[in-house]
């Protein structure tokens, strides 16, 4: 068993325990980055010129700029006394000479005032040699521009089980992308003081990277740069790489004038400029047994890039590995290239290629169904891991029972097989809207697929009034890590929650930490705050031993005092401990570290263990469909979710609420349009801002929501036996799709397979519900003579 997933006695972790910073958020009195570059004296605004072309060489003349009352400086590549490049595969110059894609930074503009910086930026002027481009993966197939290394996850013979299968299906799916729409856009504040040294405040889940680009961009040590990480207001993996760059040229132009200065981007900026979530482009063939079981798949997976790396790699190895989700597949070949266009480059977004690669999966079984004559609930079920089975990449599935456990107890819960026959009862009664009802299951690795990224560093100190203070690498972004590292810390030192306070993260108390992502802040940061906890409470423990007349390993620390085993009558507070201790010349600090165990992995043969556990869960969703006009009511969802024994109980529901909410989104309505003509605004945006981007409000919650965590559900080997919870919830959010699509297909006769667009916005489902009831009229079609109209092609059961 091991002492890291032990609990004491009345532990803080395993309470519901409010967000650490709730009331400053609910009061408006929470600083975040650009809060406190109002607050900074004498702070210049950075303001882009960008490009409005898709792909051209450019000319830049800014000497109109300096025209204009206000501006103090236009930071060009002329400027850098670095490297020129924001990014750590040193595609992603700061200053192009070359725009890559329309709303590119060009070139900054400096001003007293954002106004200022605004007219500057706008007296620019850009001679453009507009060059090819490649708007959409299809031209870039086309093209055969791709960048990166693709992968591939193989095992078996896929080809020989595809032609011993009893059914093949084949296809193309795409998933589009997702802006990240994070409440604060991106933000940085930089300051150069007398001693050369820079202080960065960042909205960053990654300070240590923002920190060593920062430092090759200015050409100084990384221990000259110090970046602060307040608090962030969202990011979802949308601040895990991007904000690099702006840290850094607002850190260029404190350097160059001597001056702090800011860099906030607008929505409209922050929306043109940065990342989303990859869209994937899959084309797929998939063989089954009569029985409906999966015999093997085979399938291309095309990653939009974007104009550059940044993280596509381990986005696409990410999806390879979970294009299973939670089903045994014995034949596996599956390809992954990354393509590139001229958009924004693609970046980390919650899940992290995880859903994309699920979506395949999940997409052939709803396709598949229909047609194979299973219920969709039962063919899944049927093909759920066993105990022993692994991965396609090697790994053995720990605790693959939890998933049959898990979906039974949701199916149980929610009533499923009642509701079932109400729906169809619904259905039965109903010509212009029909309703759907689906359970899908989540199975989702916790780790980084980089080894070297699984570690962690924390820094406690005991003050000698018995006050207690942490920094960890962690970053907070809303989701309560912060929170959840108090509880682990008055936990490990017996305290009560009240008296651990916590400082913000930064570069120059844990160094060479690792990003806030991967769902792994918890487990990462959580060990590490343990571990240094515990050199503390060992160091006092010899003290209050002596103290207490017991030995120390018979000392207790519990609710803010320590007593010794046999001597409950006598206890001392942990101040009076603390303050012994300090008398005694004994240490009251400690630095942590933790590292994850027991993972191996090569990403040349994408084989090995890169996940430490599994973190599993299933939903239900019940949708209604308007057949005039597509639009979704989402009327209930049940979730079960694992999130081990968890750390902070209400903020854990609140993360499997926002994350499925966030999926709904993801796969239902919103979408994202660039200009694909031949036209003067190629390649721009069309969807810049929330009146033109659809986010999920409180019309499309659902009109029931119950979400229950699994219980005994320990993870030996994990902080206090806990679970990731930040990512794998997205996933759930596939039952509300297959509802969709269970709902269009009561629109058209049974056993014809529904095919949908993604995002199933109103729109996509319109024409799904048409296209459904044109088969209905095509009642003297025999079932299954007609299958290639689906996009489906079935082999060994109509002949074909």
């Amino acid at each position: 068993m091991s002492s890291l997933a032990d609990r004491p006695v009345n532990p803080v972790v395993g309470l519901s325990a409010a967000h650490e910073s709730a009331a400053l958020h609910a009061t408006g009195a929470a600083m975040y980055t650009d809060d406190l570059a109002v607050q900074t004296a004498g702070a210049l605004t950075a303001w882009p010129v960008q490009s409005t072309e898709a792909h051209a060489r450019v000319s830049v003349d800014v000497a109109p700029a300096y025209e204009v009352p206000g501006v103090v400086r236009v930071l060009t590549a002329a400027d850098v006394p670095g490297l020129d490049d924001a990014g750590i595969k040193h595609d992603e110059p700061l200053f192009p000479g070359e725009a890559m894609y329309s709303g590119h930074a060009l070139v900054w503009v400096l001003g007293e005032t954002q106004e200022a910086a605004r007219l500057g930026a706008e007296a620019v002027r850009v001679t453009y040699e507009r060059l090819s481009s490649c708007i959409t993966v299809a031209e870039a197939i086309a093209a055969g521009s791709y960048q990166g290394i693709a992968r591939t996850v193989a095992r078996g013979d896929a080809a020989a089980a595809m032609a011993d299968s009893v059914h093949v299906f084949e296809g193309v799916s795409e998933v589009g992308g997702q802006e990240h729409f994070y409440l604060e856009t991106q933000a940085s504040l930089a300051v150069l003081d007398s001693e050369g040294q820079y202080f960065v405040q960042c909205s960053t889940q990654h300070p240590s990277e923002t920190q060593a680009i920062v430092a090759h961009v200015l050409d100084v040590p990384a221990s000259r740069v110090t970046v602060q990480s307040l608090r962030m207001g969202g990011a979802f993996g949308g601040k895990e790489m991007q904000p690099h760059g702006f840290a850094a040229i607002a850190a260029l132009g404190a350097k160059l004038t001597g001056r702090p200065v800011r860099l906030r981007l607008n929505r409209t900026q922050d929306i043109t400029m940065t990342g989303k979530r990859h869209p994937f482009h899959i084309v797929w063939k998939a063989g089954f047994s009569a029985d409906g079981l999966i015999q093997a798949l085979d399938a291309t997976l095309t990653a939009d890039g974007g104009w550059s790396l940044d993280l596509s790699e381990p986005v696409l190895g990410r999806a390879l590995c979970h294009v299973d989700n939670a089903y045994w597949i014995p034949n596996v070949h599956v390809h992954g290239r990354i393509a590139k266009t001229n958009k924004t480059s693609q970046t980390a977004f919650r899940g992290f290629g995880g859903p994309q690669g699920m979506f395949l999966i999940e997409d052939v079984l709803g396709r598949a169904a229909p047609v194979l004559g299973i219920e969709p609930a039962e063919l899944r079920r049927r093909n759920f891991y066993r105990q022993g089975q692994r991965t396609p990449y090697g790994q053995l599935v720990k605790d693959a029972g939890r998933l049959g456990t898990i979906w039974d107890q949701l199916s149980r819960e929610s009533d499923l097989e009642a509701r079932r026959g109400e729906v169809a009862a619904f259905n039965a009664t109903h010509a212009e809207a029909k309703r759907g009802l689906a359970i899908t299951p989540v199975k989702f690795g916790i780790s980084f697929n980089f080894s070297a990224f699984n570690q962690a560093g924390a820094l406690v100190h005991v003050y000698k009034d018995g006050s207690v203070l942490i920094n960890h690498g962690g970053t907070e972004m809303g989701q309560g890590l912060h929170t959840k590292m108090l509880q682990v810390a008055a936990t490990a030192l017996g305290l009560r929650l009240e008296q651990v306070r916590l400082a913000p993260t930064r570069t120059d108390k844990v160094p060479n930490t690792s990003a806030t992502a991967a769902s792994s802040s918890s487990d990462l940061n959580g060990g590490a705050v343990k571990d240094a906890c515990e050199q503390i409470r060992g160091r006092m423990a010899a003290v209050a031993g002596r103290l207490l007349d017991v030995d120390e390993r018979d000392v207790r620390f519990e609710g803010g005092f320590v007593t010794g085993l046999g001597r409950f009558d006598e206890r001392l507070t942990f101040a009076e401990v603390a303050e012994a201790a300090y008398l005694q010349r004994v240490q009251l600090w400690a630095a942590g570290f933790y590292r994850t165990e027991g993972l191996h992995w090569n990403p040349d043969l994408m084989q090995g263990s890169p996940f430490k556990y599994f973190a599993y869960g299933a939903a239900a969703t019940e949708v209604e469909v308007d057949g005039f006009t597509g639009a979704i009511r989402v009327r209930r969802v049940d979730i079960v979710h694992d999130v081990g024994d968890s750390l902070s109980p209400m903020l854990d529901l609140g993360q499997i609420e926002g994350g499925y909410v966030q999926g709904l989104g993801w796969l239902t309505l919103e979408e994202l349009r660039w200009d694909e003509t031949d036209g003067p605004g190629r390649g721009r945006l069309l969807t810049q801002s929330a009146s033109t981007y659809k986010l999920p409000s409180f019309s499309e919650m659902p009109e029931e929501f119950n979400v229950r965590l699994f219980e005994d559900a320990r993870e030996d080997g994990a902080i206090y036996g806990s679970k990731a919870v930040g990512e794998p919830p997205l996933m759930l959010a596939f039952s509300a799709r297959e509802a969709i699509r269970a709902a269009v297909g009561a629109f058209g006769p049974p056993g014809r397979s529904v095919e949908l667009g993604s995002p199933a916005t109103p729109e996509a489902v319109f024409w799904a519900v048409e296209a459904a009831r044109a088969t209905m009229a095509e009642a003297a079609i025999v079932a299954g003579d007609d299958d290639s109209d689906s996009g489906l092609v079935t082999a060994g059961v109509t002949g074909a």
